[in-house]
Formats: structure tokens, sequence, C-alpha cells
């Protein structure tokens, strides 16, 4: 039974792909290889370039400005887990670092520095980066080579009696032609489709050339049958196995050196070949070494003691380290840093840390400031899959609202508030206002996007009311920010109670958008009737005919022909702000567009205009508020007839907008209580 389940399992094992993933040749098949595909000797920055192309790109214009989006970023092959949103200008600064660092026009020499504030996905960005080369080298773009030596019995010895040696740093196989003769032969290869300049830089590190050295002593200079000695291997970067990806991360001062970073000397194999000096005693296993020809990424860099920083800077500018006791080994990498803003004004403050600053290609991550890229954030952790309660419509809209308004900056211009500009910048219109208004707001802001409040304190609070036991089905925007709202009093980032009470405040704001919002959702929901609001438009519409032809209209009910009910055309005009002075305008432009689509032969509709339908639909629930008696729900006094038509209209939210009976009754009983409360204060 076990050796059929095993058949079974194995439908699951490509063993194609595994013998392409796991490629070994000779030296002189590794040059057909170079010559078919020169691509395989890539730089690491040149590697991760292309990795983030292979995923494709599309443009955008924001505020008459072309914005390029890196697919990349959206993570694909994982269904967006660690998708990045509403950071496209940031990312495409980082991705125009890589291409520079690809042509070699210096910024390969430099480190990467993420900054931003906590939460802003700088730990993501490097993340998805390591990953995606991880996947990429698995590819047949993206495949590259290393070599091991294979030594016969009786050179052993060379090798510490080891059959096999693996370079330990991953080189490629073609620094195993010297560098004295080295552009020659690559001229020799007549490379063509080459994306890139194809030198090969660097020497071999100290282990392999020890080795290089002592075969071709052995071989009195013979380079080809050193050469024998070559077996080349398909690379495949790997974080879990630390090949080709690096990660090092600040720990206890007492009990960390830069060794961690450059390899330490292996005393057991002292006692073998008699010196700490040999490079076949060392272990070549520090960070730089792991992620050479990929990425290493450093956790909170500038925590890092100051020994570390020597070694970084070598690593960056010279792009070599130096391990203990051998001389300067060649290294090519990319370094990735990422650091909060305390720490990076710190650095500022040092003088001693200027070769460091200098050395630094800087990448502001700030927070998301568009609303609607927010929203996706949360929806990608709480959404219908991932969640077994009832999120209630707008409320992970109101908390998103809320965290993006604590990162804006107040706008100067005193005719806009701070939701208006949230609205602008999310590319909505405001009278007054175009999208050269928001390049300008944009402009005058210095630190907009690097404070405020963090999408995991937003995240932390959406899953506490997620658990609690205020609904037993759902759960809706009061109880999310009042979840916000209680747990500011002991957020440990807020730095004074100014700060705490301008948050506090922000809440208010995002309570009274959500008031108008759901007001506005049941007023449509109770004037959703098309057939009451065709009739009224139909009897608008023979109003203002006989208005304007200065003619009377037959009342279908007594068949007698009455004047024009200015008090009906008026009530409906006046939903929409149509002034006494402005009505002949507004009822000659319905009837000519009427006429115009008569010519045409085509039947006008309330739909057909804008202002006009939401006239009507106004009118429409002023018209039927009074009769469905919402007010009545607070007082719970409702008869038959009334909870019938209660149902319809919660028949309607649940349809129309997504909520579920618990949630539409919360939505409708809210409702209630303001439409009591505007009743009350007009008494």
């Amino acid at each position: 039974m076990s050796t059929n389940l095993t058949q079974k399992l194995s439908k699951f094992n490509d063993v194609e792909e595994y013998r392409e993933l796991h490629w070994e040749g000779t030296f002189e098949d590794y040059l057909d290889v170079v010559r078919q595909d020169p691509n395989v000797i890539r730089t690491a920055y040149q590697r991760v370039y292309d990795m983030v192309l292979s995923y494709g790109s599309e443009e955008y214009i924001d505020n008459k400005k072309k914005i390029v989006r890196y697919n990349f970023f959206a993570d694909p092959n994982h269904n967006g887990k660690d998708a990045i949103y509403g950071l496209d200008i940031p990312l495409m600064r980082l991705v125009n670092v890589f291409k520079s660092a690809a042509h070699e026009y210096g910024t390969e020499k430099r480190i990467i520095l993420l900054h931003g504030p906590v939460g802003s996905s700088k730990s993501t960005i490097a993340k998805l980066i390591k990953a995606g080369l991880e996947e990429y080298s698995r590819t047949n773009d993206g495949r590259l080579f290393t070599f091991a030596w294979k030594m016969p019995e009786h050179l052993l010895e060379l090798t510490g009696g080891t059959e096999i040696l693996p370079d330990p740093m991953n080189e490629d196989p073609l620094k195993l032609i010297p560098l004295e003769w080295r552009a020659d032969a690559l001229a020799e290869l007549e490379l063509e489709n080459v994306r890139y300049d194809t030198r090969v830089r660097g020497d071999l590190n100290p282990a392999s050339r020890f080795i290089f050295n002592e075969l071709m002593k052995h071989y009195d200079g013979d380079w080809s049958k050193v050469m024998s000695h070559v077996v080349v291997r398909r690379l495949i970067f790997s974080e879990k196995d630390r090949v080709g990806i690096g990660t090092f991360q600040p720990k206890d001062e007492k009990n960390q050196d830069s060794t961690e970073l450059t390899g330490d000397i292996n005393y057991r194999k002292i006692a073998i070949y008699g010196s700490d000096s040999d490079p076949r005693a060392f272990n070549f296993d520090g960070e730089f070494c792991v992620a050479n020809r990929g990425v290493i990424e450093f956790v909170e860099i500038l925590k890092l003691d100051v020994a570390f920083l020597y070694d970084l800077l070598g690593a960056t500018q010279e792009r070599k380290i130096k391990p203990k006791k051998f001389p300067q080994t060649d290294i090519d990498e990319v370094i990735i840093g990422h650091t909060n803003e305390p720490e990076y004004r710190k650095l500022l403050g040092n003088e001693y840390m200027e070769a460091l600053r200098d050395r630094t290609v800087k990448i502001d991550i700030p927070y998301i400031t568009k609303y609607q890229q927010e929203v996706r954030v949360y929806k990608k952790d709480f959404n219908a899959d991932t969640v077994k309660k009832h999120i209630a419509p707008h409320t992970i809209e109101m908390a998103s609202m809320w965290a993006v308004l604590t990162r804006l900056e107040e706008p100067k211009k005193h005719d806009l508030t701070l939701l208006q500009k949230l609205k602008l910048y999310d590319g909505r219109t405001i009278t007054g206002y175009t999208q050269d208004s928001v390049k300008e707001l944009r402009k005058e802001v210095e630190r907009e996007g690097l404070h405020g409040i963090s999408p995991r304190y937003i995240q932390d609070k959406i899953s506490n009311a997620l658990v609690s036991d205020k609904t037993e089905a759902s759960i809706n925007p009061f109880i999310v920010l009042n979840e916000l709202e209680g747990g500011l009093k002991n957020h440990s980032l807020i730095a004074n109670e100014d700060e705490r009470n301008r948050y506090r405040e922000l809440l208010a704001v995002v309570k009274q958008e959500y008031e108008d919002v759901v007001k506005n959702e049941v007023q449509h929901a109770i004037s959703a009737d098309e057939d009451a609001i065709a009739k009224l438009c139909a009897n608008y519409i023979d109003n203002i005919k006989a208005y304007t032809q200065k003619e009377r209209v037959r009342n279908k009910y007594t068949g007698q022909n009455e004047e024009p009910d200015e008090r009906l055309m008026r009530s409906i005009e006046e939903k929409i702000d149509i002034p006494d002075s402005r009505k002949d305008d507004f009822r000659r432009e319905i009837m000519n567009y009427i006429g115009a689509l008569a010519i045409d032969g085509k039947q006008f509709t309330y739909q057909m205009n804008e202002r006009l339908r939401k006239a009507l639909e106004l009118k429409l629930f002023e018209d039927q508020k009074d009769t469905i008696k919402l007010t009545s729900l607070v007082s719970n006094v409702i008869d038959r007839e009334t909870q019938e038509q209660i149902n319809i209209v919660k028949q309607r939210m649940i349809r129309n907008y997504g909520y579920n009976e618990e949630s539409a009754t919360d939505v409708l009983n809210f409702v209630a209580s303001i439409f009591a409360r505007g009743d009350s204060v007009s008494d």
C-alpha cells in the first residue's frame, strides 16, 4: 500500500526540472553556455534589475507626471501576499538606482538605504527582492553558474582529503581565467546579444586561488590541465541554505564581531594545515561571503557597531572585503539596508559617519498618502476569504481614511480642509481645485508621509474588533474607530498629548464623514423605487413642458386643465440648489435636451441627466421618509406596514451595498437616530 502511495506522490516530482537545476559540466561546457547566452555572467545588480523588469511594468500619468509601476512589487508569484501598494514613486526611484548600477554609472558602489517610519514596507521590499532573486535564479533567463574543484587521489592533500570542494564564495567560473589575458579570452568567444558590458571583474577568493596556484605548479603552468579539475554547476540562490542571499541583523554587542560578515578561522583545521593563514583553514561563511553574486540585507543598518561599518565601507566603494589574515577579496553583491527616522537623524548628527553617508543612496519609503491604496493594504488581510465575521461596508475604508489623515500635513490654503486634501490626493475633484493644485500641495510639504499612524496599529485594532464580543456576526466602522481611539492612550509611538489630541480630532472628522456616507446610502435605498422615480420624473416633465410653452396641465384625477404645479417643480429643483432666478434656464435646458433626443428618435429617461436624477431621488426620499417612518425605529413602535417597508429598504442595503442582516439593521438604526435628532432640533 505504501508503495502505491509513493508512486501517486511521485507524480509531483519534476525530474527534468531537478536535472536542469542541478546541471553539471566541464569548463568547456560552460564556455559553450556563455557563448550561447552571455547574460549568465551578469553582475548582481544587472541580475536584480533584469529580475524586476522580467515581471513587466505599466505607465500612467499622475499629476501630469509619468509614473512607472513595476509589476514585480505586486508579488504576483504569491497572489499578492507581500504586495506593496501606493508607493509607486519611491519604488520607481529604487529601480532607477538598480538601472544605474546595472550600467555601472556609480551606484553599484553604494549602499541602498531604505529610510522611512516604522511599518512603511521597508523590510517587505527587501524581502521581495531576496525572494524574487531566489526564484529568478531558477528560471532560464536568470540562471547563473559556479564551480567546484574535483581532485584525483594523488592530489587530495590540496583539498584536505575532500574529493569535491565547492568554491566557498560561489564565484563565476570565468574568474578562473587569469586577469592578464581575461579580456582577450572573452573577445575570443565572440559573444553576441549581450545586454551589458561583459567584463568579469575581480580575482578568485583566497581558497580557490590557493588551489588554482598549487595546480598550476603541479602542471608546470599548463592552464588547460588545471581546468580539467573544474566542475561547473548551476547556482540556485537560497536564503535558507545561505546561498547568494545574506541577512545581517544587529544583536548583543558583547557577543558579536565583524567576523560574522567576513568569515572566521576554523581552528580545528589549523592542526591539519599547520597555519592559521592557510586559506583552507578559514571558513568563508560570513554574510558578505554567503551573499556573493546575490544580495545582502542589513536589518536596521544604522544600529551596527562602528567596527562593522569599516567592513561595510570597503564592501561598497571598493567592492572588497578583508577576511582575517587574508588580503582584500573581491565581492559582487547588492547591499540593501533599512532604517527608521530616529536612527537616520543620529547618523546625520554623527560627524564620524561622514564616509558612510557619502557612500549611501537614500530612498525614502514613506507611509501611503493615497486613501484607496491604504484600503488595499488592509483588504489583503481582512476579507471574506480570511475572516469569518462579516465586515460591514466602509469599516476598513474609515480606518484607512483616519490612518492617511494622520500622515498628511495641514494645507496652507485656508479654504481647503485636510479631508478635502485627502480626497484630492485620491484623484477626486473638488470645486476650485484641479490636478495642478495637487502638484502644488505636494510641493509645499516637507515630511508628509514620514510621520503618522503605522499600518500595523490599524491592523492590530481591526483584529481586536474581530475577536471582540460586541457583535455576533459582524463588525462596523464605529467598533473599529472606537478601538482606534481607545488604543491612543497607551500608544508608545505618540510623542506628546498635543499629537494624541490631534489624532482624536481626526477620528471625529472620520466619524462625521461616515455619517454622511451612510445617510446617503440609506437615502438611495429608500428612494431606489425606479417606478416611483419614473412617475415623479414624468410628472415633473409634464409640468416644465407646460411651463416653458405657457400651456396648462391636464389633471389625471379631475380631468381639469390646471396651471403648472410650481410648488412641485421647485421642491425638486431646490434639492440640487437651483435658485429661483435660475429655474427658467434649468427647465429650458431639460426641454431642449429632450427635443434633441426626439429628433434622433430617442426617448428621455431620468438617468440621462445626473443632476435631475439626484434631485428626483432626494425628493422621493423626502416624500417617503415620513411614510416609512424610519424614526419609529428609535421609539421601537413599529406597525406592520412600516416594518414591511423597512424590510424592503434593508434588503436593498444588503443587495446593493454589501451589508448583512445585522449590519444593515445597525445602519438603519444609526441613520434613524440621526433623523430623530434632526427632527428634535428642528422642533
